[in-house]
């Protein structure tokens, strides 16, 4: 059995701590990162998405246990989104944290990463990264979808399990409504925040909308673009499972006006 890629992932690792840790030192912080790329199952070679999950809060809230109340905490976001409930202990921990919170979102932070990152006293995106919407799933379909159903047929023209169904999502869309006012509660005047919070979960968009900073910064939220050329380096020591030919292939290098043909 070849050792090379075992060293390879040790040196990659190496690379990210120092990276992590030359960023703590400049800016006097703890530097956490959720990154979830897809991966592939090494047996079957089946591609594996990951999710925000019960584990991935237990770190944050042990991480954010170990840190000092005066020491700033960053949080580095790649997320598809995932489990509301481990979402929700995240953005709360943080939201508690009396120190600075600053969220990076190189790329995308979705569903339950926007929800964490609504808890952050600073929001800094790439100029073309997004978050998305809060609205709850309730297995494949959008809660609000659910009650929209309901409505539109009425409730005496639909199955027992569809009313159970709408039951569960009207609980649901009533609790993430009031988590995200809570989160924003201390940025912006309540009335505010309840329209925003309403806007974000109550399915005015499809779930995976794409909100981008400029739309953040409209609504009241703590954004800004000014992404630091760091995370942008340690995105880049979180690859792409190797093994597959890449649907996207370019030279890995910043151009120059001198290198385009004359």
């Amino acid at each position: 059995m070849s050792l090379i890629p075992m060293f390879k992932q040790q040196k990659i690792e190496v690379l990210r701590l120092k990276i992590i840790r030359d960023f703590e030192m400049k800016r006097k912080s703890r530097l956490i990162t959720m990154i979830h790329r897809q991966e592939t199952f090494s047996f079957l070679g089946l591609p594996v998405s990951r999710y925000i999950n019960i584990e991935d809060s237990e770190q944050i809230l042990r991480a954010i246990r170990l840190t000092p109340d005066d020491m700033p905490i960053d949080l580095v976001l790649h997320t598809p989104g995932g489990l509301v409930l481990a979402a929700e202990q995240i953005a709360e921990a943080l939201r508690k944290h009396p120190a600075k919170v600053t969220v990076f979102i190189p790329h995308y932070a979705m569903s339950g990463g926007t929800l964490i990152a609504l808890a952050a006293d600073e929001i800094v995106m790439d100029e073309n990264a997004v978050a998305g919407p809060v609205d709850p799933q309730l297995g494949e379909y959008p809660a609000a979808s659910i009650l929209k159903v309901v409505e539109q047929k009425g409730p005496d023209k639909v199955e027992d399990k569809t009313l159970i169904m709408a039951d569960i999502a009207r609980k649901a869309l009533a609790q993430v409504e009031n988590t995200v006012v809570e989160l924003l509660s201390d940025k912006m005047d309540l009335e505010k925040a309840r329209e925003v919070a309403k806007l974000l979960s109550q399915g005015t968009w499809t779930h995976d909308y794409p909100i981008s900073a400029q739309q953040l910064k409209e609504l009241g939220l703590p954004v800004s673009t000014d992404l630091p050329r760091e995370i942008y380096d340690l995105m880049d020591l979180y690859p792409q499972p190797q093994g597959r030919r890449p649907s996207v292939q370019y030279i890995p290098l910043p151009y120059g006006k001198n290198d385009l043909p004359k």
